[in-house]
């Protein structure tokens, strides 16, 4: 099953993926039905107030299938959700899975930005991608890591998530995401986890950022309440240690107008990112429905 999703993968290029009638359209259609709600252009989050198993039917087809449970996790030290994405109509036997990562404020629950979750449904169901899965579970906002607090959501994404996919016969038998996906402070988790995969020699296929929360300002970071001082940001932000991210492909997708397009542009100078696009638009819901086909296409060339 591995070489099948491989060979799909070699078939699909973005320019297919986002000149096809196919997913453009479905996502222009989706647009019109799907959930969601505009992310304030002042706040870090992202809201959504519907989601594709509440409607059983999408625009595009079948909704996707999605479950949550409750987990207990021993690096948080709490219970957390644990939602799993997953196309209709394919096996999900060692299916492989990205993570998905949310911003600030965010859940697990809301984590599937831009009508990801549908897309994914309904470029599988037209043949457009192989088949793949997100999971996204609880990371509070402290930037997807332990600020001194014993809330380590890092942690938990490297050292217990592996165990509950393979416990749910997800992403191989080893149970390791083949790629992070995130948005704003879920897309610097997932340059974050990306270094610490490479730090464990098990480097992750691909890294996909959607307005990743790059801040070129510990002055506007403070106000985030993430980090105890400037140093511990210093030594995790992705922009000032690009020579740890590993070798993992990366894409980032960000608004011209977007509060984190310094870092962004800053990011794509110097990183040279396999996919490094600039367009119009804001950190808002709306602006995700624009890039999220370019994010599956990106995904799916990039399966193990």
């Amino acid at each position: 099953m591995v070489e099948d999703y491989r060979a799909a993968a070699r078939t699909l290029s973005r320019r297919s993926l986002l000149a096809t009638t196919g997913l453009v359209g479905l996502a222009a259609a989706g647009a019109a039905v799907a959930a969601g709600v505009n992310a304030s252009t002042e706040a870090d989050g992202v809201q959504r107030t519907q989601h594709a198993e509440d409607i059983g039917q999408t625009a595009m087809g079948p909704a996707p299938i999605i479950s949550t449970e409750r987990v207990y996790s021993k690096a948080r030290r709490c219970e957390v959700d644990l939602v799993t994405i997953l196309p209709p109509g394919v096996s999900a036997d060692n299916i492989p899975i990205s993570l998905l990562l949310h911003g600030l404020h965010g859940t697990a629950r809301n984590a599937a930005v831009g009508n990801i979750a549908d897309l994914l449904a309904a470029a599988v169901a037209t043949r457009l991608t192989p088949a793949f899965g997100f999971v996204a579970l609880d990371g509070g906002d402290n930037y997807w890591h332990d600020h001194g607090t014993g809330d380590d959501p890092m942690a938990m994404l490297l050292d217990e998530v592996p165990g509950w996919l393979a416990q749910r016969r997800l992403a191989g038998k080893d149970g390791q995401p083949f790629a992070c996906t995130g948005t704003s402070m879920g897309g610097f988790g997932a340059l974050v986890y990306a270094r610490r995969r490479a730090e464990q020699n098990r480097p992750l296929n691909a890294v996909a950022t959607m307005s990743p929360g790059l801040l070129t300002s510990w002055t506007e970071m403070a106000k985030r309440n993430a980090f105890t001082n400037a140093d511990q940001w210093a030594a995790l932000d992705p922009l000032r240690n690009l020579d740890k991210l590993g070798p993992a492909p990366v894409g980032l997708w960000c608004g011209d107008r977007d509060r984190f397009i310094e870092g962004c542009r800053r990011f794509i100078a110097t990183a040279r990112p396999e996919v490094g696009l600039i367009t119009p638009g804001t950190h808002t819901e709306e602006y995700w429905r624009t890039v999220t086909p370019d994010v599956i296409g990106f995904l799916s060339r990039h399966l193990r």
